[in-house]
């Protein structure tokens, strides 16, 4: 879950599964997050929702940890 100041800037992130308050300086995230945001469509029970989410780091370990498959991984060397 995440607040915006009334600027637009980037003011709390909270993990939607623990609810940890993650730390943000400046307005970026200063810690391990998930963010995903979904618009679904046809062929699905939410067809025209838009869901959006915030993991920290432990609980997106979590969340892969019950996965059949894993998830893709690769390594970057640059970070924008």
């Amino acid at each position: 879950m995440r607040k915006y100041k009334s600027n637009g800037e980037l003011e709390t992130v909270i993990c939607n599964c623990c609810g940890k308050k993650l730390a943000v300086k400046d307005g970026t995230v200063r810690e391990g997050v998930l963010r995903v945001d979904h618009t679904w469509d046809y062929f699905s029970e939410k067809d025209g929702e838009i869901h959006g989410f915030d993991l920290c780091e432990e609980c997106y370990d979590q969340v892969l940890g019950t996965f059949c498959v894993a998830a893709e991984v690769e390594e970057t060397r640059e970070f924008l």
